[in-house]
């Protein structure tokens, strides 16, 4: 099937244009420059920009292959060369098939499936020259982005209860399968996989690419990085080993080329290495100058390895260790630190010492989580090796509650290319604390956006909506107090409130008919990760992730959209002449014709939050255009200020006959991880 990249419906392969909401699934837009470019070009042909989705493929030679060398005067054709740093090639490394008996294993170059889906972008190593056991690495083109891999619909099937966890087990690659058992653990460091495939004595794992992301060592060796933020990492590689541990693929920690950091400075791994982990010697082999592979690291699976590669990171970025640090790794090399739990828990006493005037104690850090009881389950595919069967039953099999790490925002008004004076307002309230904490960074909010468009002409519509906006903020000051949401009631009384300030104006200037002054109104309460909204009108409320795409959160109050929960085809309703007519709004009637609708969100994953008057939302902007307006600004190096103004000029090129207002709320989580949950998980 092929999801479509606006809505997410579910079409045929054979489709052309997405059957619910019409999007091109040939064509896409260059997140550069807008050029519209085919969906498996990898780059803009008009600007030259990236725009191809690329793949990390791991190619496992699990036995002997006869293979012979292919006469290539034709394929000789150079794709691009290893980008690999550390490597001394020269010379891309001779393009080879494999002889006629065994000619199914590999495709057709420049392909690595017989498919012609995964366009290879560099050379494949001669694989009859590589050892049984080891690893080769090439960046791959995906010519489908749109298309689901059969390994990405059986993970989801498994989520939805649809297979049992030895359905599918026996069709996974060996080397597939710890991706697969920790593929509800992408957020916490481990690599997304995409897809995997064996053709007898060769798997392919396909994963997301990292090849580009910051080196761990990288932060050592930035003069600004804090000891706390040492500390910080160390935890997170001691979250990451309880993971890796049950499936034997603790190696995955203590190569440093192998330790990245993501754009929130978390560290992330770009692969795992399995038990029997070797890496080909040709040039595109992972490496890095100073590293070592695990190999060269004892080659023990106990926490004492996490004191040597943790040493090795203050020696190759010449930083000093600090005295209780020290004590730290003494010990943990000593064996006098034992176990995971009594690891962590010295890495917390640390962090505390630390910060001494921390405002919070113990309890924020300690507290026990309750874990979720509708998390995903996480595929169980046992290892043949029985050891790693029953290490595997004691694998976690929840997603714990999420944390916020920050919250940002930016708003803009612009009166737009036709209008001579902007009746649309917004308001913004929050109170942002960021902590500190041993396990992660951690903030506490409370915010406020408020969004309204007002109508009544000339000092009518804006004094509207800038009362609604400032009646709501005053009773928020005062009735939301404890650090939780408002409850469906009082945000009802708030919004009331606001329509009977302007109503009680209304009716005090004798106003009727057209005359009467109102404004629509869409809000969105922040509490640390829960949310809420409520709109009347049609301004409108958008939800972004990288999961979910684009969601539009709030239903306009429109007699179009009234028709159509009526029953009627949206086709039939939207041919009516009052279809965009409001059948709600703040100020022309008193509260009893006031309904509004109220709605409460979790934020389970990094979100862009979009508030947006119609001048933006119209004629269907956002959604066409949200993969390269929107999407790149859930990345905390993009700049929401910018992105506003680019939004405003967008909807003045494509819309412009009304009133823009737009308001970006970022919101970035991370898993709440309670280290005796972590270890007894």
């Amino acid at each position: 099937m092929l999801i479509c990249p606006q809505c997410k419906f579910e079409n045929p392969i054979s489709n052309k244009f997405c059957q619910k909401c019409g999007a091109s699934l040939t064509h896409k837009f260059c997140p550069q420059c807008d050029t519209q470019v085919p969906v498996d070009a990898q780059q803009c042909h008009n600007c030259g920009a990236e725009c191809g989705r690329v793949w990390w493929a791991i190619i496992t030679k699990v036995g002997d292959l006869e293979v012979t060398e292919r006469d290539f005067n034709e394929s000789e054709k150079e794709i691009g060369g290893s980008e690999e740093s550390g490597s001394d090639s020269t010379s891309p490394p001779q393009v080879v098939s494999v002889s006629a008996s065994t000619l199914s294993l590999l495709p057709e170059y420049p392909y690595l499936d017989q498919q012609k889906r995964y366009q290879l972008l560099e050379p494949l190593p001669n694989l009859g020259d590589v050892a049984p056991h080891t690893q080769v690495y090439v960046r791959v083109l995906d010519c489908l982005p749109y298309q689901v891999s059969p390994l990405e619909a059986m993970i989801a099937n498994q989520y939805q209860g649809l297979v049992t966890p030895a359905m599918e087990a026996s069709g996974v690659p060996v080397s597939a399968k710890a991706y697969v058992a920790l593929a509800a653990y992408t957020h916490q460091g481990i690599p997304p996989i995409h897809d995997a495939w064996q053709n007898e004595n060769i798997q392919v794992v396909l994963i997301e690419d990292r090849s580009d992301w910051k080196y761990l060592l990288d932060l050592w060796r930035d003069e600004s990085t804090s000891c706390l933020q040492m500390i910080n990492c160390f935890y997170q590689m001691t979250q990451l080993w309880a993971l890796l541990e049950p499936l034997n693929c603790c190696h995955s920690l203590l190569d440093l080329s192998n330790l990245r950091l993501d754009e929130d400075q978390a560290v992330a791994l770009q692969m795992l290495y399995g038990p029997t982990f070797q890496q080909s010697s040709t040039s595109n082999m992972l490496t890095h100058e100073e590293n070592n592979t695990p190999e060269q690291i004892e080659n023990v699976l106990n926490i004492q390895a996490l004191a040597q590669v943790w040493h090795k990171l203050f020696r190759e970025s010449q930083r000093t260790q600090f005295g209780s640090l020290l004590q730290l790794l003494t010990d943990l090399e000593a064996g006098k630190i034992d176990n995971l739990l009594h690891l962590q828990s010295g890495l917390q006493a640390i962090a505390t010492e630390l910060q001494p005037t921390s405002s919070f104690d113990d309890s924020d850090v300690t507290a026990t989580v309750d874990l979720a009881t509708n998390s995903p389950t996480i595929l169980q595919l046992g290892e043949p090796q029985e050891d790693n069967v029953s290490k595997n039953d004691d694998m976690p099999t929840v997603v714990l509650p999420m944390q916020l790490i920050s919250l940002e925002h930016a708003g803009l008004t612009d009166v737009g290319r036709q209008r001579h004076h902007n009746e649309d307002y917004f308001g913004i309230d929050s109170k942002i604390t960021r902590l500190e904490l041993p396990t992660s960074r951690n903030v506490q909010a409370r915010a406020l956006y408020i969004l309204c468009d007002g109508m009544g002409g000339h000092a009518g519509g804006e004094v509207a909506s800038a009362l609604a906006v400032n009646t709501v903020q005053q009773y928020f000051q005062t009735h939301w107090v404890d650090n939780k949401l408002p409850t469906e009631e009082q945000i009802r009384e708030a919004v009331g409130q606001a329509n009977q300030a302007i109503y009680k104006i209304n009716q005090q200037d004798a106003r009727s008919g057209v005359g009467r002054m109102g404004t629509t109104l869409v809000m969105l309460l922040i509490q640390d990760t829960q949310a809420a909204v409520a709109h009347v009108g049609d301004s409108r409320l958008y939800r972004l992730t990288r999961k979910g795409g684009l969601e539009q959160i709030t239903v306009d109050h429109e007699v179009g959209q009234r028709e159509i929960s009526r029953g009627v085809e949206p086709s039939v309703a939207y041919t009516r002449p009052d279809a965009y007519q409001l059948t709600q709004a703040l100020g022309p009637r008193d509260e009893h014709s006031i309904s509004a609708d109220v709605q409460f969100l979790d934020i389970a994953e990094d979100t862009l939050f979009i508030l947006a008057s119609d001048g933006l939302s119209d004629n269907d902007l956002l959604e066409t255009r949200y993969s390269t307006h929107l999407l790149p600004l859930l990345s905390s190096g993009a700049n929401l200020e910018t992105g506003v103004r680019d939004l405003i000029d967008l909807a003045n090129d494509y819309n412009g006959h009304d009133n823009i207002t737009i308001v970006l709320i970022r919101a970035k989580v991370r898993p709440n991880l309670d280290s005796q949950n972590m270890v007894n998980g």
